[in-house]
């Protein structure tokens, strides 16, 4: 599933190329994907529109219209979006196109076809999207340790499961909570009621400074974009623990771990991210 670092890259390159830009026409070509309102209506609306720019909310991508209107997207585990000239060919599993006023078109694939749309009106209260539930996005400021620590160090849970929570913090998904903890030197299947406080403010420095490595690390070109049918995650050579699990730790050269918390895999070094002793069993 794309995280917050793809989600945040696909929006630094198609915001560019769409601003300003008439939608001519959109074509649903499987009605369950427009989720809000159904799929007639959405073509309906959104035919004639200019977009005025996009944002990010988490996971969430927002193209925002002149009309004030907005789409909200969810790409979920397999969804993509990508702006082609009309006559290149589409990708497999092309369910929605948005037609534009400079021949170009701006397509969403989903193999799985859990992604989602939503067409919001200017005043309309949101109860549909879901990210009316969503914490703080990883990079803003009042993401601080006191936070942190306020909303998570009387939990039981795995710290690496409430760093998945996205009504705590809004982005981060097993990917990044990886490198995460590893370069925070926290244990991952810790109780957060564990922590100390010296760690929740690692935390909170570790947090927004991994993903916004990892935003950069994937920058990319439209033209390369494009050439790669934005599946080419640049920052994949730069993770340091994630799916390298039986591999030399980056620092101190032990075999990386794997372990499942909460139905998720997890890769640790077992010295560098050392097990209270009473964890020691899990191993």
């Amino acid at each position: 599933m794309p995280e917050l670092p793809e989600v945040e890259t696909i929006k630094r390159v198609i915001e560019p190329q769409i601003q300003g830009r008439m939608i001519t026409k959109v074509a649903v070509r499987r009605p369950e994907v427009a989720a809000y309102p159904e799929a007639d209506e959405f073509c309906r609306r959104l035919t004639g529109q200019t977009v005025s720019h996009m944002s990010r909310q988490g996971k969430f991508l927002i193209i925002h219209l002149e009309n004030k209107e907005r789409i909200v997207l969810h790409l979920r585990m397999t969804g993509g979006l990508l702006l082609a000239p009309a006559q290149c060919p589409e990708e497999k599993y092309t369910h929605v196109v948005f037609s534009l006023d400079n021949g170009t078109e701006l397509r969403f694939s989903d193999m799985r076809r859990f992604g989602r749309f939503w067409l919001l009106r200017e005043e309309e209260t949101d109860t549909c999207t879901g990210m009316d539930k969503l914490g703080l996005d990883p990079l803003a400021p009042a993401c601080n340790a006191e936070y942190l620590s306020s909303h998570l160090s009387k939990r039981r849970k795995a710290i690496k499961e409430c760093l998945l929570e996205q009504t705590i913090i809004a982005g981060i998904g097993n990917i990044y909570s990886d490198e995460i903890l590893f370069t925070a030197g926290i244990y991952p299947a810790r109780p957060a009621n564990s922590l100390m406080q010296t760690e929740w403010e690692r935390l909170a420095e570790v947090i927004p400074e991994r993903i916004s490595y990892f935003i950069e690390k994937n920058a990319i070109t439209a033209e390369e974009y494009l050439e790669t049918k934005g599946r080419d995650y640049r920052n994949t050579p730069f993770l340091q623990v994630y799916g390298h699990g039986g591999s030399p730790c980056p620092k101190c050269r032990e075999t990386l771990c794997r372990m499942v918390i909460g139905g998720r895999s997890s890769v640790y070094c077992p010295v560098c991210q050392k097990a209270p002793s009473s964890q020691s069993t899990l191993l």
